[in-house]
């Protein structure tokens, strides 16, 4: 079954967006659009002076000189404006673009941590990697050459009506076969590539789960079945991209038709008019050179659009990270002490199927409690509830009386914080993967914080992760935990956060961390029952429910599930 996919922003959010963004620079919009026009004013007198040249060449009096001096230097006062009007352009252009990074990289932070999840990686990667990609395209190249294009078209339109109604008329008769076009193909284009980027995510969710599950693909023999996948979601994104390709064969071969009739009608009206002494000669060349000159700024709008549509479409998706709904409704209520409680718990991954099954349990303060159990039995998903990373379908987890998500994160993360096998090295110095959970601890601190997680990697200015030093995953393992010390919450769920170490590293670990974390709150989660052993109280998890709770003396005693795991691991 596939990830659910994030949503996707309507139309109207899109161009809401759109403008709002723009409109936030409009001295600098303004000085974009004057200096295009003022490069386009330019442009259009050397078709008005070679069409009076050749009206002059008719009648035998031209001044070649005079007139080439004055086209020279039209061209060469177009051609500084056109430099810094494009310059200008690509500073908006990048200041935009950077500003939608940043708002982007804040609605992915934003995001409850459960919708990430249950989106799967490909769809949040896909979004972050190709969608931005496509946008960076459209707002550095396609936005900026269209605003170029349909400011010199207008400009050229208005100059050719100046020039003449009547021998403008014919440059104009692309028009309404253009515009049928357009209104035809914009609808179909948006949701085409709406199709096709979410299939793109498909692909990329499909792939991010083979290659970090290989082992157990290879396990189980789900090679097949994971070729099976990859194959269908090739075929869907191909069906996707053939339909926006039979769009562009429609789109394109009109736009070329648009862009010979103008000139031709032109010529052929003008010289009717011109024979029939209803034009002059002057305004029949220049009006063929205003339509010659309207195929480039035509052209450049319709072979920007195709890419307008794919960035319109990413712009979609981006924007859509934000119109996912909080999982939590902070109101200002604060926690009354340290005591974290559930009651009656229940939770379910999808509708129907619940994995919990009304847990109760209450951990006083500073107490170890060891969470045991098979495999699939819901101790990480309780986990997960008692940090407050989820919220509970029916029944409360609560810290001090206040449940937990109604608790602003940051706030919640003084109170609880949750350590899984899953651990991140970000790229950067080991002080400043360190310190991103406490801003301005000391190096004392720090160095306190890697004894007490035995670290034996590598220094503190050493640059780690992506291009730099490649910790082992017990180092990164080790990191997580110094990390979890230095931000200092007062309970702490760990879900097996010690499994990639070695036993006697482990053990000798668990130890150092005792030490440390002595007076606070501790839920482990365990496969190796020597932390159940020296655990305040065990709480054995089966098929969603807390079935035995006490000490371990008392659950021997009782000879059931746990003494017979207990005896197993003895073994």
């Amino acid at each position: 079954m596939s990830a659910e996919t994030l949503p996707v922003a309507t139309p109207a959010q899109v161009r809401a967006y759109a403008r709002r963004l723009v409109l936030r620079h409009p001295w600098d919009l303004a000085g974009v659009l004057a200096l295009h026009a003022l490069a386009a004013v330019t442009g259009l007198v050397t078709p008005r002076l070679l069409g009076a040249l050749v009206e002059d060449v008719r009648d035998g009096h031209a001044d070649i000189d005079t007139t080439g001096l004055a086209i020279a230097g039209f061209v060469v006062v177009q051609g500084v404006l056109m430099r810094y009007a494009y310059l200008a352009s690509a500073k908006l252009g990048e200041r935009v673009l950077a500003e939608l990074r940043e708002e982007f990289v804040d609605r992915v932070l934003a995001l409850p941590l459960s919708t990430v999840e249950r989106a799967g990686t490909g769809d949040l990667v896909t979004r972050a990697s190709r969608d931005v990609d496509t946008l960076s395209t459209s707002v550095r190249y396609a936005m900026p050459e269209t605003l170029v294009a349909i400011v010199v078209g207008g400009f050229t339109v208005g100059a050719l009506l100046l020039n003449g109604p009547l021998v403008a008329l014919p440059a104009l008769v692309a028009v309404p076969m253009l515009v049928a076009v357009m209104r035809w193909y914009l609808p179909r284009a948006h949701l085409g590539y709406l199709r096709e980027n979410a299939a793109w995510s498909e692909i990329a969710d499909g792939l991010t789960e083979t290659v970090q599950g290989a082992r157990t693909v290879e396990a189980l023999g789900l090679a097949e079945r994971r070729h099976e996948r990859g194959d269908a979601d090739i075929a869907t994104s191909y069906k996707a991209e053939r339909y926006t390709l039979r769009l562009r064969m429609v789109l394109f071969p009109v736009a070329e038709l648009g862009f010979v009739l103008p000139v031709a009608s032109t010529l052929l009206v003008g010289g009717l008019l011109y024979i029939n002494d209803m034009a002059t000669l002057a305004q029949v060349t220049a009006a063929t050179l205003y339509a010659q000159q309207l195929i480039e700024p035509v052209d450049t709008v319709l072979s920007w659009l195709d890419e307008l549509q794919l960035g319109g479409a990413s712009l979609a998706r981006l924007l859509g990270v934000g119109n996912v709904p909080p999982d939590r409704t902070p109101n200002g209520a604060r926690p009354a002490g340290e005591r974290l409680t559930a009651r009656d718990v229940r939770y379910s991954y999808r509708p129907g199927h619940d994995v919990l099954h009304g847990v109760d349990l209450d951990l006083r303060p500073g107490e170890r409690l060891a969470m045991v159990g098979p495999s699939g039995a819901g101790k990480s998903t309780l986990g997960r509830l008692l940090a407050g990373v989820d919220g509970p379908r029916s029944g409360e987890v609560t810290i001090g009386g206040v449940p937990l998500v109604e608790l602003p994160l940051d706030d919640l993360r003084g109170h609880v914080s949750l350590v899984t096998q899953e651990h991140h090295v970000f790229r950067g110095t080991l002080r400043e993967n360190l310190v991103m959970a406490r801003a301005g601890a000391s190096d004392d601190e720090i160095g306190q914080v890697l004894a007490a997680v035995d670290w034996d990697g590598p220094g503190l200015d050493t640059v780690v992760g992506s291009a730099g030093e490649t910790l082992s995953p017990a180092q990164a393992q080790q990191l997580a935990l110094a990390r979890l010390i230095l931000a200092d919450p007062h309970t702490l769920v760990l879900d097996e956060a010690t499994s990639l170490l070695d036993p006697r590293a482990a053990r000798r670990l668990e130890r150092s961390l005792a030490a440390v974390l002595d007076g606070r709150t501790v839920v482990a989660i365990a496969h190796r029952l020597h932390t159940a052993h020296d655990a305040d109280r065990v709480a054995v998890v089966e098929d969603g429910r807390i079935t035995e709770l006490g000490t371990h003396d008392a659950l021997i005693a009782q000879n059931g599930s746990y003494a017979a795991l207990w005896t197993s691991w003895q073994r």
